[in-house]
């Protein structure tokens, strides 16, 4: 009877061991795809960062006396640079942080783009249009980057807030990951004026 017994208890141990490692592994693997996916978005900001100092250059040879718009678009490409955020260590905070950085970029470059309307042979420069089209395809991978990103971060988030596994999630230390949110300024329509 006492063999029996135990052989249950070592059953329902074997059991949940399996069980708790089945969950750890699958909790990893979904914390591995959020890094990967936040990598994809670094990697675009990056590329729209690399494209900017091209569009600089050239927008330069033309509009040489343009040097506030300029240096504006220079100093907000820096600080977005700048502002990393480890793959480990996304907190809401620092994900706002980085936000406003790249959206810091985003108005100067809008700025730079404005600027390049009174230059009629700039706009027509053929190296000039294609960066400009490589930055439209850079800021529509950004965000297919930053949708992607969100997608894993809730499916991880599901996964470590729904009972059970929230239990062995909370004992080994997984933590919600935040999303991007859409800028305060995109809130407002933006005024069209002819």
């Amino acid at each position: 009877m006492k063999s029996k017994s135990l052989l249950i208890v070592a059953g329902i141990a074997i059991i949940l061991i399996i069980w708790g490692v089945s969950v750890y592994n699958g909790l990893v693997k979904s914390e591995v795809n959020v890094e990967q996916e936040w990598s994809n978005v670094e990697t675009q900001y990056q590329r729209r960062s690399d494209l900017i100092g091209n569009l600089v250059a050239t927008v330069k040879g033309y509009a040489e006396h343009e040097k506030t718009t300029l240096n504006e678009v220079i100093a907000a490409r820096a600080a977005a640079t700048q502002t990393k955020i480890d793959s480990k260590d996304l907190t809401p905070e620092k994900l706002q942080q980085f936000q406003e950085a790249q959206g810091e970029l985003s108005s100067a470059l809008g700025r730079l783009l404005v600027t390049v309307e009174r230059y009629p042979d700039l706009k027509a420069n053929q190296n000039f249009l294609e960066l400009q089209a490589q930055l439209e395809g850079t800021e529509n991978r950004i965000q297919v980057a930053r949708q992607r990103y969100n997608e894993v971060s809730a499916e991880f988030n599901k996964k470590i807030r729904v009972f059970p596994t929230n239990i062995p999630a909370g004992l080994f230390g997984f933590s919600q990951k935040p999303f991007f949110e859409a800028d305060k300024e995109a809130k407002q329509a933006p005024k069209v004026e002819f």
